[in-house]
């Protein structure tokens, strides 16, 4: 590059969902190399590389990755020095996974970031209690290894929706993470697939689709009114 040039970035910054969508899966698959330049995104799920490339609109690479168990996934990488300080400058990092505090994502797209962000450190899980006749569970989880990140996000979700969620520790993992279960589960779906159209993981979303549908068709009360997704 020669002298006083300033670098051209791929990435817009411009804020849409598209872009906050993006941001999600960084914040919770990707890597911003050392040299700060490179952004890389790994993800089991090809869908969700190719989602991310279209909504940045570029075409790099993709390539498999194996871990050392020999599970496959998948990898691309761009380097962008505008859009790679752009990041750094709402909040990520080299090594952000157990450093990161908070992401400056505007409210107006807060929850295309957050469906990003489970589309890849989020998880939902349903059953029906045993103890209790006709009483089916629904939670809706983040795993972080920042706690103080999770109270933000925690935070933020109190402040936009009202609802409350807890942090804990699961036994099975040692990193912290966020809950939310019941009604509150249900508003926060509500919210964050507000139509079939946006970006998201079609697994995860399927998976939550079904059991909203349990939850309308057997409970019928407050939990089944909030339920955007209705059994037909």
């Amino acid at each position: 590059m020669k002298r006083g040039t300033k670098p051209k970035g791929k990435i817009s910054t411009d804020w849409s969902s598209k872009l906050a969508y993006a941001i999600g899966l960084i914040t919770a698959d990707g890597c911003l190399s050392i040299d700060g330049r490179h952004i890389d995104l790994t993800s089991k799920d090809m869908e969700q590389i190719v989602s991310y490339q279209k909504c940045l609109n570029i075409t790099n690479k993709i390539s498999p990755k194996y871990s050392g168990r020999g599970d496959l996934s998948y990898h691309t990488a761009f380097g962008d020095v505008i859009f790679y300080q752009f990041l750094v400058s709402i909040g990520l990092t080299p090594h952000k996974s157990n450093t990161i505090s908070s992401v400056d994502i505007p409210d107006k797209y807060f929850f295309d970031f957050l469906r990003g962000y489970f589309d890849g450190d989020g998880s939902s899980y349903s059953y029906n209690d045993p103890r209790y006749p006709n009483s089916y569970r629904f939670y809706i989880s983040f795993t972080s290894g920042s706690a103080t990140y999770l109270n933000w996000l925690r935070g933020s979700l109190r402040r936009l929706l009202n609802i409350n969620g807890f942090v804990c520790h699961n036994k099975n993992n040692s990193y912290p993470q966020l809950k939310y279960s019941k009604t509150e589960a249900v508003i926060f779906c509500d919210k964050m697939y507000l139509n079939s159209e946006i970006p998201s993981l079609e697994r995860k979303r399927l998976k939550i689709e079904a059991s909203l549908c349990i939850i309308d068709k057997c409970r019928g009360g407050e939990i089944g009114r909030h339920a955007r997704f209705r059994c037909v």
